[in-house]
């Protein structure tokens, strides 16, 4: 691997909730390419301690996602490891341990503040101009305050007690970052009803894990203090061996420059997978959202991608989602695919539920002679249905809109003028253009004039694959059944 470094070790650790977003998979894309980059190793954890939110259906299609995309890890679900389990839900006992040990050695303590009291201190603190996170009021609990907490039934939170100290750390995206003690307070690692928040197993588990750089998005950033004062308590308990670097990954927007959300339809990958994207093309647009292999290169391989991969070249702009641009790359490693791969990878689409045609109305051999005439048109491979479908169906599909179009005044004597000429012709792609063109010739049309009503006769659209070539393929006499069938509707 190019630039091995020793022992890099990342992680992506979505939460199952859901459908994959495409800036996970930017995420995880980002991860998996520094990790191959550096001869690293990728671990590959699931956040699943929100009970409420979690299922095991996300988490299955967790799995399928990362498969689907290509990515391979080293530790992780289906792989192991020597620090299994890589399931959160599975390691509560882990975190309860370390919890105890931090309150044991003073870095946390219990907090009685109910929700009222905390919400009227910081409306106060708002007013007076002040920062109105946690203000510090239980870090010290007389014995005798605890005892009357108790007796009143009061819950108690964990929470981690932050040092008095500004915390300075060079992120790998964004240069070095500095943060003041009074902008970073004390913060929950535990629930009243004990369960640990993502504030305590997120780190604990990187600490374990022996994780040496964090690359995550943006929204994170604010939290990466709290961490990095949590790794050096961990570090002083001998549970972490040290603090990783952070590498903070910009906002992916849609729409009016607003963050990509899981509600934003474009953000589900499932939409992308549905429509026909190439893996391939999907990751190669994603990398670009932050990173480009050079100046003038924006298709590329992931292999070229993990050999230049720098995750100081990662831009800290936000980067926009461009649904037109995603689609075009996607169309570039379409053409590149070899037509037999193309053919492969365009099977999901011409069966059900995908195709409009009988199973036994698909012609194998006639789907391989027309691929290569489709691949050099296709956006995503969805699109095939609706270009190869006058191939399999028994009558063309009707679109009115390309009917209207191409049957204009004079349409009729144009067809009948074709058809005789098509009926005479040798059947390949060269003599049918021939036969039509005369057609136009004896009625002072151009090709294109011409071809129109033939095509929308033949295929149903005004827009398709090379007509004369697909005609070929369809054969003479399906060709001039649904001449005849057009000049009937026209008749009529």
């Amino acid at each position: 691997m190019a630039n091995a470094t020793a022992n890099v070790r990342v992680r992506f650790c979505p939460s199952p909730t859901g459908n994959p977003h495409v800036g996970l998979v930017r995420t995880a894309l980002f991860n998996w390419a520094f990790a191959r980059h550096h001869g690293g190793t990728l671990v590959f954890r699931i956040e699943d301690t929100d009970a409420a939110r979690d299922s095991e259906e996300s988490y299955n299609q967790l799995l399928d996602a990362m498969r689907w995309l290509g990515f391979d890890w080293d530790e992780g679900p289906e792989v192991g490891g020597p620090h299994a389990p890589y399931r959160q839900s599975q390691r509560m006992d882990i975190y309860r341990d370390v919890a105890g040990k931090l309150l044991a050695g003073g870095h946390a303590y219990h907090c009685y503040c109910t929700t009222e009291e905390l919400d009227a201190r910081r409306e106060a603190a708002r007013a007076a101009g002040k920062p109105s996170g946690y203000d510090g009021k239980c870090r010290v609990v007389t014995p005798e305050q605890k005892a009357a907490y108790e007796a009143e039934g009061r819950p108690s939170i964990v929470r981690f007690r932050m040092p008095d100290e500004t915390i300075t750390f060079t992120d790998l995206v964004r240069g070095e970052l500095t943060f003041t003690p009074e902008n970073v307070p004390d913060f929950g690692i535990v629930r009243a009803n004990g369960a640990p928040l993502y504030t305590l197993v997120n780190p604990v588990d990187d600490a374990l894990m022996e994780i040496t750089h964090v690359l995550r998005g943006e929204d994170l950033l604010s939290s990466t203090p709290r961490q990095i004062a949590l790794y050096k308590a961990l570090m002083e308990l001998g549970i972490a061996k040290g603090v990783p670097e952070f590498g903070h990954l910009p906002y992916v927007m849609g729409e009016g420059n607003k963050k990509l959300s899981k509600r934003d339809p474009e953000s589900s990958l499932n939409l992308y997978r549905e429509r026909g994207f190439l893996p391939q093309g999907l990751l190669n647009y994603l990398s670009l959202l932050g990173w480009s292999l050079s100046a003038d290169q924006d298709i590329f391989s992931m292999k070229e991608m993990v050999a230049a991969f720098d995750i100081s070249a990662v831009n800290a702009n936000p980067a926009r989602f461009d649904l037109k641009k995603a689609e075009a790359i996607n169309a570039d490693h379409i053409r590149q695919l070899d037509v037999q791969a193309f053919i492969e990878a365009c099977e999901p689409w011409l069966r059900a539920p995908h195709a409009p045609w009988a199973p036994e109305a698909f012609d194998a051999a006639a789907f391989e002679a027309l691929a290569p005439l489709a691949q050099t048109r296709l956006t995503v491979l969805s699109d095939i249905t609706a270009n190869v479908d006058f191939l399999f169906l028994d009558e063309p599909a009707e679109d009115e809109a390309s009917w209207a179009k191409a049957m204009k005044a004079g349409a009729d004597d144009l067809l009948r003028t074709a058809r005789e000429k098509l009926a005479a012709a040798d059947w390949n792609a060269e003599a049918i253009k021939a036969a039509v063109v005369a057609a136009g010739e004896e009625h002072g049309l151009k090709l294109g004039k011409a071809q129109a009503p033939v095509r929308v006769a033949v295929t149903g659209r005004t827009v398709g694959l090379p007509l004369f070539e697909s005609l070929e393929i369809l054969g003479r006499e399906r060709t001039l059944a649904r001449v005849d069938a057009a000049l009937a509707k026209l008749a009529a």
